[in-house]
């Protein structure tokens, strides 16, 4: 099977089937969900990326990839591009051998550093009866897609996360939500064509993304709530 037409979503409260069976066995789903089946009338849906926007994908990458290049961290500049050139990675072969030791040999997925008010605020959203769907592309490199599940599950436990649905797949519209959160450039311009209202939650690789914006979670609670009440949007 391709990696980009797989679909895995695992519903909170599968979430042991999720880490006691093999991958295979997963709830796999493939093409376009239907939304009436995952949108329920009255609820809204809010679709949460992961890295760069509940996790600090960037921070925990820059540790390891110092280790990586055998460098002393202070010659990798913090604000880096999309890709990581500023790091000296060249093309996606040598970014996919540095994403697979992090995931595989250090434990990038279970290790990351929450992003300051992520739980915060996804829990306050989750009381005021927002249903969290967290969607991350994480299964896109071959082989080691059982372990990047587990240790992302491992994770939002870890740290309190709120959701009820976990979705694995890189085409983010295909799933239902009235909103999305997302900080990769290329999914938030892919999200935003297709008609989908999308925040981009800002840091250095998504500079040239027009608003709507936001630099913290206050802010992103705030704009959600005042999206939330807009007149059609529930």
């Amino acid at each position: 099977m391709e990696n980009h037409t797989q679909i895995f979503i695992v519903n909170k409260l599968e979430k042991k089937l999720a880490i006691d069976v093999s991958i295979d066995k997963l709830v796999e789903r493939k093409g376009k969900i239907d939304k009436e089946r995952h949108m329920k009338k009255g609820v809204f849906v809010l679709g949460v990326d992961l890295d760069g926007v509940c996790s600090d994908f960037y921070g925990s990458m820059r540790k390891i990839a110092a280790e990586w290049f055998e460098k002393d961290i202070k010659e990798l500049p913090v604000k880096v591009s999309y890709g990581l050139k500023e790091w000296g990675i060249e093309n996606n072969y040598q970014y996919q051998s540095l994403h697979r030791f992090a995931v595989t040999q250090r434990n990038l997925f279970s290790s990351m550093n929450m992003i300051s008010g992520a739980r915060k605020y996804l829990r306050k959203l989750s009381d005021e009866g927002v249903r969290i769907r967290i969607i991350t592309h994480r299964l896109y490199i071959h082989h080691f897609h059982a372990t990047a599940v587990q240790q992302t599950i491992e994770w939002l436990d870890q740290h309190g996360i709120p959701y009820w649905d976990l979705c694995f797949m890189q085409e983010k519209g295909q799933v239902g939500a009235n909103l999305y959160i997302e900080d990769n450039p290329s999914s938030v311009k892919k999200l935003r064509v297709s008609g989908h209202e999308t925040i981009c939650f800002a840091n250095s690789t998504n500079i040239q993304i027009t608003p709507p914006r936001v630099k913290s979670w206050a802010e992103a609670y705030k704009l959600i709530k005042t999206i939330i009440k807009t007149p059609n949007k529930r």
